[in-house]
């Protein structure tokens, strides 16, 4: 509304001449589980621990995987030649876009509208004054750093306790 002009497309996507916005409302990927890298992680014992997964690849989490059909659908249109990151000011929404980003891959710009208030001026001021979604590599970073020894501490501890 404060952008103005936009119309549906089946509440899955909104457009006016100038863009295309659609959601991601809360976590749409999750990491995969220990038994999901390895069938040898699904018995668990203190042999397979500690688990350091290579790489930590994402899945849809329950329910996500149409959102992120449509959202990849998007970012891969012709005339889309730069995204913006809308998601939540912060650490969590700065995941939330990068998380999504690498799962449907592209080398599109990004670009990160910061708005720490959700009035029409704020946001009709935030979208003049986009910033390189670069500036925000390092929250990102920080984002996945958590995100990730969370997902360690949590699968070999909540393990070895058990075991």
């Amino acid at each position: 509304a404060a952008l103005g002009g936009f119309q549906s497309h089946d509440d899955e996507y909104y457009e006016n001449d100038d863009y295309v916005c659609t959601f991601a409302v809360g976590h749409l990927l999750e990491l995969l589980e220990p038994e999901e890298i390895d069938v040898a992680y699904k018995r668990w014992t203190l042999d397979t621990l500690p688990i350091l997964p290579a790489e930590f690849k994402l899945k849809p989490k329950q329910g996500q995987s149409d959102r992120i059909r449509i959202i990849k659908k998007l970012i891969n249109r012709a005339d889309i030649d730069t995204i913006i990151n809308a998601c939540d000011a912060g650490r969590e929404g700065e995941l939330i876009f990068r998380e999504v980003i690498k799962f449907v891959g592209t080398d599109k710009p990004i670009k990160r509208l910061w708005l720490q208030s959700m009035t029409a001026d704020a946001i009709r001021t935030g979208f003049r004054s986009l910033e390189d979604g670069k500036k925000y590599e390092p929250l990102g970073y920080a984002a996945e750093c958590r995100s990730l020894a969370d997902w360690l501490i949590g699968m070999n501890a909540s393990r070895a306790l058990t075991i």
